[in-house]
Protein backbone atom coordinates (compact mmCIF):
# COMPACT_ATOMS: atom_id res chain seq x y z
CA UNK A 1 0.00 0.00 0.00
CA UNK A 2 2.82 2.48 0.65
CA UNK A 3 4.27 2.28 -2.65
CA UNK A 4 1.03 3.62 -4.13
CA UNK A 5 0.78 6.18 -1.85
CA UNK A 6 3.82 7.53 -2.47
CA UNK A 7 4.16 7.06 -6.03
CA UNK A 8 7.55 4.58 -5.63
CA UNK A 9 5.83 2.10 -8.04
CA UNK A 10 6.54 4.95 -11.05
CA UNK A 11 9.82 5.77 -9.24
CA UNK A 12 10.88 1.79 -9.28
CA UNK A 13 9.85 1.47 -13.74
CA UNK A 14 11.60 4.94 -14.26
CA UNK A 15 14.26 3.71 -12.43
CA UNK A 16 14.68 0.41 -14.06
CA UNK A 17 14.10 1.67 -17.59
CA UNK A 18 17.09 4.30 -17.01
CA UNK A 19 19.07 0.78 -15.97
CA UNK A 20 17.94 -0.41 -19.04
CA UNK A 21 19.33 2.49 -21.31
CA UNK A 22 22.73 2.42 -19.22
CA UNK A 23 22.99 -1.22 -20.31
CA UNK A 24 22.08 -0.64 -23.67
CA UNK A 25 25.35 1.32 -24.16
CA UNK A 26 26.97 -0.73 -22.23
CA UNK A 27 26.19 -3.51 -24.37
CA UNK A 28 28.26 -0.99 -27.11
CA UNK A 29 30.89 -0.87 -25.26
CA UNK A 30 31.17 -4.70 -25.16
CA UNK A 31 30.89 -4.80 -29.31
CA UNK A 32 33.53 -1.35 -29.44
CA UNK A 33 36.09 -3.73 -27.18
CA UNK A 34 35.48 -6.64 -29.06
CA UNK A 35 35.85 -4.40 -32.60
CA UNK A 36 38.11 -2.57 -31.17
CA UNK A 37 40.16 -5.71 -29.99
CA UNK A 38 39.76 -7.62 -33.63
CA UNK A 39 40.89 -4.21 -35.60
CA UNK A 40 44.57 -4.90 -34.30
CA UNK A 41 45.08 -8.49 -33.85
CA UNK A 42 42.54 -11.75 -33.99
CA UNK A 43 42.71 -15.04 -32.07
CA UNK A 44 45.68 -16.24 -32.99
CA UNK A 45 49.45 -15.68 -31.04
CA UNK A 46 51.16 -14.49 -33.89
CA UNK A 47 49.05 -11.82 -34.70
CA UNK A 48 49.23 -10.69 -30.57
CA UNK A 49 52.82 -10.94 -30.82
CA UNK A 50 53.13 -9.13 -34.67
CA UNK A 51 50.93 -6.13 -32.26
CA UNK A 52 52.86 -6.02 -29.22
CA UNK A 53 56.70 -7.17 -30.40
CA UNK A 54 56.00 -5.00 -33.60
CA UNK A 55 57.57 -6.66 -36.81
CA UNK A 56 60.86 -5.25 -39.00
CA UNK A 57 59.13 -6.57 -42.51
CA UNK A 58 56.35 -4.44 -41.84
CA UNK A 59 57.58 -1.63 -40.62
CA UNK A 60 55.24 -1.89 -37.35
CA UNK A 61 57.24 -0.92 -33.67
CA UNK A 62 56.62 -2.43 -31.03
CA UNK A 63 54.46 -0.97 -28.02
CA UNK A 64 56.38 1.13 -26.21
CA UNK A 65 56.68 1.25 -22.40
CA UNK A 66 54.95 4.88 -22.30
CA UNK A 67 51.85 4.07 -24.44
CA UNK A 68 51.32 0.57 -22.95
CA UNK A 69 51.58 2.47 -19.35
CA UNK A 70 48.83 5.61 -20.73
CA UNK A 71 46.54 2.80 -21.84
CA UNK A 72 47.03 0.75 -18.20
CA UNK A 73 46.18 3.93 -16.44
CA UNK A 74 42.89 4.40 -18.32
CA UNK A 75 41.72 1.19 -18.94
CA UNK A 76 42.62 0.51 -15.02
CA UNK A 77 40.40 3.12 -13.97
CA UNK A 78 37.43 2.57 -16.68
CA UNK A 79 37.50 -1.33 -16.24
CA UNK A 80 37.00 -1.28 -12.41
CA UNK A 81 34.37 1.06 -13.00
CA UNK A 82 32.52 -0.73 -15.12
CA UNK A 83 32.79 -3.92 -13.52
CA UNK A 84 31.92 -1.80 -10.40
CA UNK A 85 29.22 -1.09 -11.72
CA UNK A 86 27.72 -4.10 -13.33
CA UNK A 87 28.21 -6.33 -10.44
CA UNK A 88 27.02 -3.67 -8.37
CA UNK A 89 23.42 -4.16 -10.31
CA UNK A 90 23.60 -8.16 -10.19
CA UNK A 91 23.95 -7.62 -6.89
CA UNK A 92 20.34 -6.72 -6.77
CA UNK A 93 19.66 -9.43 -8.81
CA UNK A 94 17.62 -12.75 -7.24
CA UNK A 95 20.48 -15.31 -8.40
CA UNK A 96 22.07 -17.03 -5.54
CA UNK A 97 24.47 -16.01 -3.49
CA UNK A 98 27.61 -18.28 -5.12
CA UNK A 99 26.68 -17.32 -8.49
CA UNK A 100 27.04 -13.53 -7.76
CA UNK A 101 30.50 -14.33 -6.34
CA UNK A 102 31.64 -16.53 -8.60
CA UNK A 103 30.59 -14.19 -11.53
CA UNK A 104 32.05 -11.10 -9.74
CA UNK A 105 34.99 -12.74 -9.02
CA UNK A 106 35.52 -13.84 -12.73
CA UNK A 107 35.02 -10.53 -14.10
CA UNK A 108 37.12 -8.71 -12.25
CA UNK A 109 39.98 -11.51 -12.63
CA UNK A 110 39.56 -11.52 -16.66
CA UNK A 111 39.69 -7.43 -16.50
CA UNK A 112 43.00 -7.58 -14.82
CA UNK A 113 44.03 -10.81 -16.50
CA UNK A 114 43.34 -8.67 -20.25
CA UNK A 115 45.30 -5.81 -19.04
CA UNK A 116 48.24 -7.76 -17.96
CA UNK A 117 47.77 -10.51 -20.87
CA UNK A 118 49.66 -7.36 -23.09
CA UNK A 119 52.55 -6.36 -21.06
CA UNK A 120 53.56 -10.15 -20.51
CA UNK A 121 53.49 -10.37 -24.59
CA UNK A 122 55.59 -7.10 -24.42
CA UNK A 123 58.25 -7.61 -21.64
CA UNK A 124 58.17 -11.27 -20.59
CA UNK A 125 57.48 -13.45 -23.10
CA UNK A 126 55.47 -14.27 -26.49
CA UNK A 127 54.23 -17.38 -25.26
CA UNK A 128 52.07 -15.46 -23.22
CA UNK A 129 49.87 -14.92 -26.43
CA UNK A 130 47.77 -17.73 -25.37
CA UNK A 131 47.01 -15.97 -21.78
CA UNK A 132 45.82 -12.77 -23.98
CA UNK A 133 43.75 -14.75 -26.03
CA UNK A 134 42.10 -16.54 -23.07
CA UNK A 135 41.75 -13.29 -21.24
CA UNK A 136 39.81 -11.40 -23.68
CA UNK A 137 37.56 -13.73 -24.44
CA UNK A 138 37.15 -14.60 -20.76
CA UNK A 139 36.56 -10.58 -20.27
CA UNK A 140 33.83 -10.42 -23.35
CA UNK A 141 32.07 -13.57 -22.13
CA UNK A 142 31.83 -11.95 -18.44
CA UNK A 143 30.75 -9.04 -19.42
CA UNK A 144 28.14 -10.56 -21.74
CA UNK A 145 27.04 -12.62 -19.10
CA UNK A 146 26.54 -9.76 -16.42
CA UNK A 147 24.91 -7.72 -19.14
CA UNK A 148 22.33 -10.50 -19.69
CA UNK A 149 21.76 -11.49 -15.94
CA UNK A 150 20.87 -7.87 -15.12
CA UNK A 151 19.17 -7.15 -18.29
CA UNK A 152 16.80 -9.82 -17.64
CA UNK A 153 16.33 -9.66 -14.23
CA UNK A 154 14.84 -6.06 -14.49
CA UNK A 155 12.88 -7.65 -17.75
CA UNK A 156 11.52 -9.81 -15.24
CA UNK A 157 11.12 -6.94 -12.23
CA UNK A 158 9.42 -5.10 -15.59
CA UNK A 159 7.06 -7.54 -16.05
CA UNK A 160 6.36 -8.41 -12.41
CA UNK A 161 5.70 -4.69 -12.37
CA UNK A 162 2.85 -4.21 -14.57
CA UNK A 163 1.18 -7.51 -13.78
CA UNK A 164 1.00 -6.09 -10.17
CA UNK A 165 -0.42 -2.69 -11.11
CA UNK A 166 -2.83 -4.30 -13.49
CA UNK A 167 -4.82 -6.03 -10.54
Amino acid sequence: MRYFVTGEQHRKALLNALVLMFLGYIALLWVSNGLMYFNHMDLTPDSVVLYYLGSEEQFTPPRSYQGMLEVSHFHLFSMGMLVLTLTHLMLMTEFSVRLKIWLSGLTYLSALADEAGGWLVRFVDPLFAWFKIAAFLLLEFSLATLLFVVIGALIRAQIQLRRSSSK
